[in-house]
């Protein structure tokens, strides 16, 4: 008997840290978003780069072309609707719509930009893989 409430108090013991990490996570995540969130709002791709996963970015590197561009546009909203949806224990994928103004011709118009973040477990840390938001398209 006493050997099954060892066994027991252990596996809850597991299940109770393993609770804590996932809550950790989750809040890593949400901390995560808002602040990219934050940072597109301003305007400011220059910092948003800094959430793009390094490897990723290493493997495709932004352009002085593709950064001419995020500095010719003002994001006036940035909306991710229905927030974050897990693929699977360390991925997720949102849509967001961000609204933009040409500031050379005052032109208005919307991009979807569909985000897939990954958790690094080694670094505890999460990374955007899908990269900044393509604004070319219409």
């Amino acid at each position: 008997m006493r050997r099954i409430s060892t066994i027991a108090l252990i596996a809850l013991s597991v299940l109770l840290l393993a609770g804590c990490a996932d809550k950790k996570r989750s809040d890593d995540l949400t901390a995560t978003l808002s602040a990219y969130a934050a940072t597109l709002r301003w305007g400011d791709f220059g910092s948003a780069v800094q959430f793009i996963d390094p490897k990723i970015l290493q493997a495709h590197p932004l352009s002085d072309l593709d950064m001419a561009r995020y500095r010719q546009v003002r994001v006036t909203e940035y909306d991710d609707g229905a927030g974050p949806v897990p693929i699977d224990e360390f991925d997720v994928r949102q849509t967001a719509r961000i609204s933009l103004v040409n500031i050379h011709t005052q032109s208005e118009r919307s991009v979807i930009d569909h985000q897939t973040w990954h958790y690094d477990q080694k670094n505890k840390h999460w990374w955007l893989t899908s990269g900044l938001p393509d604004i070319t398209r219409e």
